[in-house]
């Protein structure tokens, strides 16, 4: 692995992927500063958000470096989705995928994105609040719906440095 590349919206993505780098001290570029600085299949650990189970940037960062892990940052806990993410962005099951909690900044979302989620989590947020046995999950997600800000965390990148740890750092050693 070569380095970290990301594509941020909000700014939760990119504060996922310097906190990766300072735990496994690779640089870190955004999408568009990766073509610059580093040649066309490098190997490269790739940070994206979501939108509809889409990986913003993935298709991209796919046909121009070699994607060791792909990590996909969203409103859902650790560990959500993994699946249809994985088939919408046709992550193959040899590439490690994880999704991370990131946040919610409504203020920083411009246009048809910010329209459209705000649509979607009017209507999440109703049928949470109507339901009277709501999960743990529920209530995180209720609360970051509502009060909007970040639950990024390097403890939430655990999974991704034992992954990273096990299948690349081994590998050299």
């Amino acid at each position: 692995m070569e380095a970290i590349v990301y594509v941020s919206n909000t700014g939760n993505t990119q504060r996922y992927a310097r906190l990766l780098a300072d735990q496994i001290n690779l640089p870190v570029y955004s999408l568009e500063e990766s073509k610059r600085n580093l040649k066309k299949g490098t190997e490269i650990i790739y940070l994206g958000w979501i939108m509809a189970n889409g990986i913003k940037g993935y298709k991209d960062a796919n046909e121009y470096f070699s994607i060791g892990i792909v990590c996909a940052v969203g409103m859902s806990e650790n560990g959500s989705h993994l699946e249809e993410i994985r088939k919408v962005n046709f992550i193959p099951e040899s590439i490690p995928l994880f999704t991370l909690q990131g946040g919610l900044y409504l203020e920083k979302l411009k246009g048809a994105n910010k329209m459209i989620l705000k649509m979607v989590l009017k209507k999440v947020k109703k049928e949470l609040l109507e339901k009277s046995n709501r999960t743990d999950q529920e209530n995180n997600m209720l609360d970051l719906m509502i009060h909007g800000g970040s639950r990024v965390c390097v403890e939430n990148l655990y999974e991704v440095l034992s992954c990273y740890k096990e299948n690349f750092i081994q590998k050299k050693g």
